[in-house]
């Protein structure tokens, strides 16, 4: 037997091995899963100690403490990331667009930043979910780990789709739905080597988290249809209602942002704020603090009156969109669950009242109810009907969910495209269906491209001077501004043509410019601006705030717009020949 050759051929063995990308891909998802496993196991410790720590000595205090914690934990998170200069915030929309946009880099010390956040916003009375830090901890372990083994291009994207996968199946006990999430709402798309690593990551995460260390989340009792034909119409009219709900609630969460975006204070201020007001409506309805994992449970359980239930629908969307759209942190998965609960459970109880015989009690249709409303805001029907399956271990409901899911999706899509995880990205010009970004024009904003250095012209001055200024300058056209330096309007060569006689030469600007004039946004994408230039026939639009329509940050052109895709073409080219 010659040693020589066989310690040859193992090594040759060994090396084809470790060479292949399948095998790299799929020992790397174990590590991820098993990492991603402690990290939750870690993650739901430090949120017990946050809620000992902020509620724990609330007996023998005055009744209006309550009030208080939750604005305590706003502030805190609002100075973590004002004393943190250069941390960027994170969600799962930021995964995603890291993920499709810029090859999976993911910045370690932000999501570790975004998640200890969430404890402090959980801890002391946040009314949001945990399933977007755990999201974020498990993605930032697969793009760490890609960036230490220096891996590049769609291996990124795998690594993080893991740790996507780990964290919810961790997170809800639920492996088949952690791998869903992250192919329906991370990466988008289904594909061999792409979907196994992801279920290696996923079983080794919940073995961890739920197995070896007990994890449990929602206990349920077992229901079942009671008339088939009578309650497929009922559980096919939840799932209705909970679009419209799912709506609402998107809508809800994007205004408040939106006013506290624009609203004069300290950036440590507004989460405070926001914590304020759940403070206070925490003060008379406390089952919106925190998960709420426990009102859910009393919903299921039918033990919670209708008229509480339906006030707890409303209650539910303001707190959670209060503590988000002001600055805290956390996930929302779990908050459309809770406010699906309540929805199903008031909806079941009408009609268990009504038709005793042939419904089943409300605790059914608060469970259908859990999985309509999340399938309406996250736009991923699967992934909520696996979640409910996976919960109640039970396949009795099956069909009434699956039901109610598909209907709620359909309300809410056609409603609003854009799920709660991509409607931030809309609203930032980055249009992402099935994990690609599907247009150049609609992917750009306008701060992009614009110019800041406008050349102006005043109304008071004269038309012989503004001739005198197009014959030195390059341009046709002119953003006009009145006395005060607002915008007034446009003046352009066809406005001198059309306008001014030979004899009139001593008109003002203003007499001649024109006042109805479109214009544009920073914030809104190039390809809604080429629309408005061609509708109108014009080359160049002012871009103005949104809070002052008179009041001017630029210009953008035709030829702006052209320059800048030409630009992302090519980088787009060139990175594609990287990868």
């Amino acid at each position: 037997m010659d040693i020589k050759k066989i310690k040859s051929g193992f090594q040759h063995y060994f090396y084809q091995w470790v060479q292949n990308e399948s095998i790299i891909s799929n020992s790397l998802a174990v590590i991820i899963g098993l990492l991603t496993g402690i990290a939750i196991v870690i993650y739901d410790h430090a949120i017990e100690f946050s809620n000992q720590a902020f509620f724990g000595n609330i007996e023998g205090q005055p009744g209006y403490y309550v009030i208080l914690l939750p604005a305590l934990g706003g502030l805190l998170v609002g100075a973590l990331f004002h004393l943190s200069r250069g941390t960027r915030r994170y969600d799962i929309e930021h995964v995603i667009e890291a993920t499709t946009l810029h090859g999976g880099r993911i910045s370690a010390k932000n999501a570790f930043m975004e998640v200890l956040a969430s404890v402090i916003s959980i801890g002391s009375g946040g009314s949001v979910g945990k399933e977007a830090p755990v999201v974020l901890a498990g993605s930032g372990i697969g793009s760490s780990i890609a960036r230490t083994l220096k891996i590049h291009g769609n291996r990124v994207k795998i690594l993080i789709g893991c740790g996507a996968s780990g964290g919810i199946a961790a997170a809800f006990n639920a492996p088949l739905a952690g791998v869903v999430f992250a192919v329906e709402v991370i990466l988008g798309e289904l594909e061999a080597k792409t979907f196994i690593p992801i279920v290696i990551s996923a079983v080794f995460a919940t073995l961890i988290s739920n197995v070896v260390f007990g994890v449990r989340v929602i206990q349920v009792s077992n229901y079942e249809l009671v008339s088939p034909f009578y309650e497929s119409l009922l559980y096919l009219g939840l799932g209705m209602l909970a679009g419209v709900i799912s709506v609402v609630l998107m809508r809800v969460l994007h205004i408040i942002h939106d006013f506290f975006e624009n609203f004069k204070v300290h950036p440590i201020a507004k989460p405070a704020i926001g914590g304020l007001l759940v403070g206070l409506i925490g003060f008379f309805y406390p089952q919106v603090f925190g998960v709420g994992y426990h009102v859910i449970n009393d919903a299921l359980s039918n033990s919670i009156p209708l008229k509480v239930m339906l006030i707890l629908i409303i209650l539910k969307i303001f707190a959670f969109s209060f503590t988000v759209g002001s600055g805290g942190s956390g996930g929302s998965i779990v908050p459309a669950m809770f406010t699906g609960a309540m929805l199903g459970g008031a909806y079941g109880s009408i009609f268990h009242g009504a038709f005793p015989i042939i419904t089943a009690e409300s605790g059914a249709y608060a469970l259908a109810g859990m999985g309509a409303l999340l399938a309406g805001t996250s736009h991923a029907p699967l992934a909520a009907i696996l979640i409910l399956f996976e919960i109640t271990r039970d396949y009795n409901l099956i069909l009434p969910i699956m039901l109610a899911c598909v209907a709620s999706n359909v309300v809410s899509s056609s409603l609003n495209p854009e799920s709660i995880f991509t409607e931030g990205l809309k609203r930032r010009g980055f249009i992402i269906r099935k994990g690609q970004e599907i247009d150049i024009m609609e992917s750009v904003l306008v701060k992009d491209a614009m110019r800041r250095d406008v050349q102006t012209v005043s109304e008071n001055k004269s038309v012989k001077a503004l001739i005198a200024l197009m014959q030195t300058s390059r341009h046709a056209g002119f953003p006009v501004l009145d006395s005060n330096g607002r915008l007034y309007g446009i003046v352009t060569l066809k406005d001198l043509r059309d306008k001014v006689e030979h004899n009139q030469l001593e008109k003002t600007i203003g007499e001649i410019a024109s006042t109805d004039i479109e214009t544009a946004y920073p914030d809104e994408t190039l390809n809604n601006v080429l629309k408005r230039l061609a509708a109108r026939d014009i080359g160049r639009l002012p871009v103005v705030s949104r809070s002052d329509e008179r009041k001017l940050l630029g210009i953008i052109t035709r030829s702006d717009i052209v320059k800048l895709y030409d630009k992302k073409v090519l980088d787009k080219v060139k990175k594609k020949k990287e990868n």
